[in-house]
């Protein structure tokens, strides 16, 4: 019994980490990797590294970007970082 005692404020602090850190953080990751997987064509994106651009074309993995002087890049799916909101 003291040793369930002793044990209370370490299993305490990890539920709280849990609920505080580590729970936010999976769902703030479900949410991206969902928003990475309904991408379209036509979408207006931004790229990990600060790339704006609209989705050319979407491959299983890769996706082609237009950038506003009309280039295209290839970038892997999991770069982008956040879809804009169609204006």
């Amino acid at each position: 019994m003291e040793t369930l005692v002793g044990l209370l404020p370490i299993i305490l602090m990890f539920v709280i980490f849990y609920f505080l850190l580590i729970r936010p953080q999976q769902k703030k990751q479900k949410a991206v990797q969902q928003m990475q997987t309904e991408l379209q064509k036509g979408d207006r994106i931004v790229t990990i590294g600060g790339l704006h651009g609209t989705i050319h074309a979407i491959d299983e993995g890769t996706l082609v970007v237009t950038v506003s002087d009309g280039t295209h890049l290839k970038f892997d799916r999991s770069s982008v970082r956040e879809k804009l909101n169609q204006d």
